[in-house]
């Protein structure tokens, strides 16, 4: 399937390492430069917003979702291509779902994570076969790596389930990955009894 549309998942706050700042503003124009539209949860704030104005300023199309409480709370990026508000974050996951074509996940905190979960759950389940990455900027992911190790050692998870994640340190790197193939359908349950 070729790429048109990435959705990034992000922190809303630009967090410690100033590392995590540039792989936002990095990806954001690379993004730009290769013609692929940014989708995002549409905020202004944290490396959400760092990552939109390095799209926009490449040039590039970005669309955000947000939910109508956050743009009551002045956190809605007002200066993007597209911006669409929904009724609640359910609808924002489902909508962004809906028009990406592969996910990426920098850094970022329980939102971050519960995202990319939940999409990386949905490609276990098969219900889409969209590329999903892991941009491990100074290693921030690789507890969320160990664990999954220790899940597929622990037999609750499958290699190929783990493998769902493709794992990158840079952003043109991860982008060419995903070029290469979608996730591969395999059954979800190791132990059918």
């Amino acid at each position: 399937m070729p790429l048109a549309r990435v959705c990034v998942f992000c922190g809303s706050s630009p967090g410690a390492d100033p590392a995590f700042a540039a792989a936002a503003r990095a990806l954001g124009g690379l993004l730009a430069a290769r013609g692929l539209e940014l989708l995002y949860g549409a905020g202004n704030v944290g490396l959400m917003g760092i990552l939109a104005d390095a799209a926009l300023a490449g040039g590039g199309r970005v669309t955000g979702v947000i939910p109508r409480f956050l743009v009551d709370k002045e956190l809605a990026h007002l200066g993007l291509t597209r911006l669409e508000i929904v009724d609640s974050m359910h609808e924002r996951k489902a909508r962004l779902a809906d028009l990406a074509d592969a996910f990426v996940a920098l850094p970022g905190g329980m939102g971050t994570l519960e995202e990319v979960c939940e999409v990386t759950t949905w490609a276990q389940l098969a219900l889409h076969r969209k590329p999903i990455g892991l941009l491990d900027v100074s290693g921030y992911y690789q507890p969320l790596l160990a664990f999954l190790d220790r899940a597929v050692a622990e037999r609750l998870l499958r290699p190929e389930h783990h493998g769902l994640l493709l794992v990158e340190s840079e952003p043109a790197r991860l982008l060419d990955r995903f070029a290469e193939r979608g996730p591969e359908p395999a059954e979800k349950w190791i132990d059918r009894t």
